[in-house]
């Protein structure tokens, strides 16, 4: 395929992309690299599949994929001990090879390359340039000590930062949330002698509930390898006010996720209440939001996209 139709696929179900002019220059490369980092500290989730899927598009124009499985990340952050995390480690490690990510897919636990010499060497430099309130900012999302932060918060970001060099990476893939510490990194490597990072980023997902954000510790989310009964119940119990667009995580997991996946969606209903409709985003966005579409037809369709999108991955767990 050409440029062109690699930047489409690459843009697709993105909110961000820094710099498209800067990814056309990675495209070049015989086999750039897309990164992303994954804290093991919990269920693989809908919110963690849709950034799987861009990196399944990244695998398809050319790139070649590292997984950070960030164990001590996820120490810093308060998930735990290593020991527990890393056994987590090799249940996401599963988890996401099963949602489909090509056999030449590198994970590699942060703690593997993190204690040697030159990245303390680095990570020493880098903190000579990251102002404390900067560093802090970074985090601002990402935290779980917000109330009373520990000196982790500020490290934790320049790691992250650090970790790209390591890798070599060409592109950054994360949330909305990750954003800050992307931006940190395009500011300060090319301060260190390294290429700022192409910086791609995904919708974050609202939980279930209708919280900040979709999450294994608070209980608000769709794992990939829960069974249909679980998937059509915990869709049945969501936050999705009629009529309402925005905050609404059914709307969100259709959009984020089916529609990329699907393009249209068919949403089957009796004669009685209108009949099947079948949607792309605007449309489903416009029968909604008017009433058209009730909230229990749309739970009902998006039970279903869910348990067929990750019905390989149950079955791989399994």
């Amino acid at each position: 395929m050409d440029i062109e139709e690699k930047i489409k696929i690459a843009k697709k179900g993105t909110i961000e992309l820094i710099t498209e002019e800067e990814l056309r220059e990675k495209l070049q490369k015989r086999k750039p690299v897309a990164y992303i980092g994954y804290e093991p500290s919990g269920k693989i989730h809908v919110g963690h599949a849709i950034t799987v899927m861009k990196l399944l598009d990244l695998q398809r124009i050319g790139f070649k994929v590292k997984v950070l499985l960030a164990d001590y990340h996820a120490h810093l952050n308060g998930k735990g001990p290593m020991e527990k995390i890393e056994e987590m480690a090799e249940y996401n490690k599963r988890c996401f090879k099963a949602l489909g990510l090509s056999d030449d897919t590198e994970f590699i636990l942060g703690s593997s390359f993190q204690t040697k010499e030159e990245y303390t060497h680095k990570l020493y430099e880098l903190s000579l340039i990251t102002t404390l309130a900067r560093a802090k900012r970074s985090m601002a999302q990402i935290t779980r000590e917000a109330e009373n932060p520990k000196v982790a918060e500020v490290i934790y970001p320049l790691m992250q930062v650090i970790d790209m060099i390591f890798l070599e990476v060409d592109l950054a893939l994360g949330g909305m949330e990750q954003r800050k510490i992307h931006m940190l990194a395009r500011e300060n490597l090319p301060r260190l002698g390294y290429n700022a990072p192409v910086c791609m980023h995904t919708p974050l997902l609202h939980g279930t509930d209708g919280g900040e954000k979709m999450s294994s510790s608070k209980g608000n989310f769709i794992a990939v390898d829960d069974p249909p009964e679980v998937i059509r119940e915990k869709i049945k119990k969501s936050y999705c006010p009629m009529k309402e667009i925005k905050g609404n995580p059914i709307i969100e997991m259709a959009e984020y996720l089916i529609l990329p996946m699907y393009d249209r969606m068919l949403i089957k209903r009796p004669e009685k209440f209108g009949g099947d409709l079948e949607l792309g985003r605007e449309e489903l966005i416009k029968a909604y939001s008017s009433g058209e579409l009730h909230p229990l037809d749309l739970k009902n369709a998006v039970s279903e996209y869910l348990i067929e999108i990750f019905e390989p991955a149950r079955e791989y767990l399994e």
